[in-house]
């Protein structure tokens, strides 16, 4: 049979505007490109902007992850600065990402991914007619409280911040609020509203301490099998069905994997350093090649990005964020051989191209590089080498085993606020160059700041999106997503939603009604209705 091309446009519930074009060869794909088709223009729009715009601007890039880009930018202007970050003020900052990462888990999980196991494709699992029953969209039992559940953190947000999304409450130098008793037990009972509502009885079905115990895939199968509650919870039901459909064969991606670290502890960063900071995170930053099964710490030093296949005027080398300028082309149209993304190309200087998001970030936790005391999981590490490198399965168990460590250091948040201590200390403004990063819910997220004569020389924000989205880079190596579209099997080319599964497992923030057409012919290939 000669090879099908199918054209995508667009995928439907994943971030951003994103296009897909796979090559299938006996109902496989063999060759993939990933093409972005909405260019924002945050870079151009900041330049010769007040140093202090970005604090306002850089949370409107995203409507579900604010947060982590405001986070970006205060720590980016601390370092430029060089200012003073009170205790509280860290904790606060912390709290504010924290929370929101926490809200992002069940609206991505129910209201992006798990619908896609009610399509008809698996009509003949045992488990598809309880899938209806839970994951539906808008009738699904466990859809309505998951997203319902979703909205109580960022209330806790809204304490801090004032509102969600789009605060600006993070400063350089602190935080612009100054919480009250009742503030931080409100946020205590909304806390444990979202347990004792959902993270427990629901998506475990059991107590965060009972989850807490489990450190190796052979524990985790053994608390599946344990007791009922755990095999019929949403978390227990998924892992289930997941395996009987085979979503653990597929999806591998490029095998390295990157994370910046996040949540700086409130005692090792408060004179914050682009030099200091991966020895203050409590999530450690990293690089996993699990070819070679090491680990290293991530320096931003090391970051390149090239724009040879996307639509910019800038060359062909690989250059560091600092020394790139953003440049868009005034020709976009599609070219496979060429330019096709306005994503750009990022990669490792030493590693090449790397994954971004939940599974990055859980298998560097289980390296032993790093500071003694940094936060160490081996779990998912664990189920990695058990299950034979990466898959879609795999990168959900990643990203929801998350919550209960998460819940875990918003409590620590809580506990640790000192209310009569300060929480902002002014700055000198001044001329320099700053670096801030995080992660946000779906990887690694950065913003480098050059500041001179008072105003923003340069901004280049490094999404997670940009590391796993990008097209081919300089060499011709494929970015994360199309190296894992490689491989996946298609049942019906007319409703290929295996290339949804594996593009949506890297996570995703577009919530929508989406139509997929074939970009050649215009022929409607499917209709998904999302929350």
């Amino acid at each position: 049979m000669p090879i099908k091309t199918l054209d995508i446009s667009p995928i439907g519930r994943v971030e951003g505007d994103l296009d897909v074009r796979v090559e299938i060869d006996d109902g496989q794909v063999v060759n993939a490109w990933t093409h972005a088709e909405l260019f924002r223009g945050f870079e151009v729009i900041l330049r010769g902007k007040d140093p202090q715009a970005g604090l306002i601007v850089t949370p409107r890039v995203c409507g579900i992850c604010g947060a982590s880009h405001l986070t970006s930018a205060a720590w980016a202007l601390d370092t430029a600065w060089g200012t003073e970050v009170p205790r509280n003020a860290i904790l606060a900052r912390n709290l504010g990402q924290i929370v929101e990462t926490i809200q992002s888990i069940p609206r991505y999980f129910y209201g992006l991914f798990a619908i896609d196991l009610t399509n008809k494709k698996y009509q003949n699992s045992r488990f598809y007619e309880e899938a209806c029953r839970r994951f539906a969209a808008f009738t699904g039992k466990s859809y309505e409280i998951g997203i319902t559940i979703s909205s109580k953190p960022v209330e806790i947000y809204a304490l801090f911040g004032g509102q969600w999304p789009h605060s600006s409450y993070m400063v350089p130098g602190g935080v612009m609020c100054a919480p009250t008793l009742t503030d931080v037990t409100r946020a205590w009972s909304i806390l444990e509203y979202f347990r004792t509502n959902w993270l427990e009885p629901v998506w475990l079905g059991c107590s965060l301490e009972r989850y807490e115990q489990i450190k190796t895939y052979d524990d985790f199968m053994a608390w599946l099998d344990e007791n009922p509650n755990h095999a019929n919870s949403d978390l227990g039901f998924y892992w289930r069905m997941g395996l009987e459909i085979g979503l653990d064969k597929y999806g591998v991606g490029v095998g390295k994997y990157v994370t910046w670290g996040y949540l700086p502890h409130e005692d090792r960063y408060q004179k914050p350093t682009i030099e200091g900071r991966n020895a203050a995170t409590i999530m450690k930053s990293g690089v996993y090649n699990s070819f070679t099964d090491t680990h290293v710490l991530m320096d931003q030093s090391f970051t390149r990005e090239n724009t040879i296949r996307s639509w910019y005027d800038e060359g062909t080398a690989d250059v560091h964020p600092f020394d790139r300028t953003t440049k868009p082309s005034q020709k976009n149209t599609k070219d496979f051989d060429n330019a096709y993304s306005w994503s750009s190309a990022v990669s490792h200087a030493q590693f090449g191209r790397l994954e971004a998001g939940p599974l990055a970030r859980q298998l560097v936790a289980g390296g032993k590089h790093g500071e003694s005391w940094q936060h160490h999981d081996g779990f998912i590490l664990d189920a990695f080498k058990y299950m034979g490198g990466a898959s879609i399965h795999l990168r959900q168990l990643a990203r929801v085993h998350e919550i209960v460590k998460l819940y875990r250091q918003a409590e620590h948040c809580l506990r640790e606020f000192k209310l009569n201590d300060p929480w902002y200390i002014k700055p000198q403004e001044k001329d320099g160059r700053g670096w801030g990063a995080t992660e946000a819910s779906r990887g690694a997220l950065c913003h480098w700041v050059d500041i001179e004569g008072g105003k923003i020389k340069n901004y280049q924000i490094m999404a997670p999106s940009t590391w796993n989205i990008g097209p081919r880079d300089g060499e011709g190596i494929k970015g994360p997503i199309e190296e894992a579209l490689v491989g996946t099997p298609i049942f019906d080319p007319t409703d290929p939603v295996e290339v949804g599964h594996v593009a949506r497992s890297f996570d995703s923030c577009l919530v929508c009604t989406v139509h997929a057409h074939d970009a050649k012919t215009g022929e409607e290939l499917a209709r998904f209705r999302t929350a």
